[in-house]
C-alpha cells in the first residue's frame, strides 16, 4: 500500500463526478475519493473527466477508481488513462487479477458482499465489505449477532449516512468506511451538506 497515514478512521466518499464534491470530499477530511469505471450506472465517469478531478486532490488523498467485472487489460488503462493511484474491484475476480495490477505504488482494493475472514487473501491492500446490492444504498444486516469482523484493515460498506454511520462503526469495529448513496440528495448526485455531515459523524464529532 502506498504512504498513507490516516486519520483514526478511514473515510472513503466514492461515486464522485464534479470538480464540487471532490472539493468538498477533501476539504471535508476524506481519506480516499472514488471514481466509478463500472459501465451503466448513475455514477459512472469517463477518464478525461476524472484525470482533470484527481489534479484537485493532493498527496494525502487516496484517488480510487471502481471496477465490476472488467478485463485486466480494460482496467489497468482506464487506471492509467485517469491517474488514479488505486483499483477497487468489485466482483468474482481471483487473485491473478490483483497480481496483474498491482504496480509500484498502486493501492488495490477488493470489494466483496461475502464474509470474509481477514483483508489480504487475494492480494488486496484494503478489503471493502459491501452489500450484495453495490451502490443501491440498501444496507446489510452489520448488527447481526454471527457478524465477525475481518482482521486487517477493511471498509464496511452499504447502506451508510450520516444517521446511522457511527452507529455502525461502533457494531462492527471497522477500520473505515466507504459511503456513495447515502450523501446523495437524488441518485448519482451528491449532497456538499450530506458529504460533511457524513465524514463529521462517522468520526463521532
Amino acid at each position: 500500500m502506498s504512504e498513507h497515514t490516516p486519520t483514526p478512521l478511514f473515510v472513503k466518499i466514492c461515486g464522485l463526478k464534479t470538480e464540487l464534491d471532490v472539493d468538498t470530499a477533501v476539504e471535508a477530511g476524506a481519506d480516499a475519493v472514488g471514481f466509478v469505471f463500472a459501465p451503466g450506472g448513475p455514477r459512472t465517469i469517463d477518464t478525461a473527466t476524472v484525470r482533470r478531478l484527481v489534479e484537485r486532490v493532493p498527496e494525502r488523498v487516496l484517488t480510487v477508481g471502481v471496477f465490476r467485472k472488467q478485463s485486466v487489460e480494460e482496467v489497468r488503462r482506464l487506471t492509467e488513462e485517469s491517474g488514479v493511484r488505486a483499483v477497487q474491484l468489485h466482483g468474482d475476480e481471483g487473485p491473478e487479477y490483483y497480481e496483474a495490477l498491482r504496480a509500484e505504488g498502486r493501492t488495490l482494493v477488493r470489494a466483496t458482499a461475502e464474509r470474509v475472514g481477514k483483508a489480504g487473501e487475494y492480494g488486496e491492500d484494503l478489503l471493502l465489505i459491501d452489500a450484495p446490492d453495490p451502490g443501491s444504498g440498501k444496507p446489510w444486516n452489520w448488527g447481526a449477532a454471527d457478524f465477525t469482523a475481518p482482521e486487517g484493515h477493511w471498509l464496511l460498506a452499504g447502506g451508510l449516512n450520516p444517521a446511522n454511520v457511527r452507529e455502525a462503526v461502533d457494531t462492527t469495529g471497522a477500520w473505515g468506511v466507504d459511503v456513495s448513496s447515502g450523501v446523495e440528495s437524488e441518485r448519482g448526485v451528491k449532497s456538499p451538506a450530506l458529504i460533511r455531515a457524513f465524514i463529521t459523524a462517522a468520526r463521532g464529532h
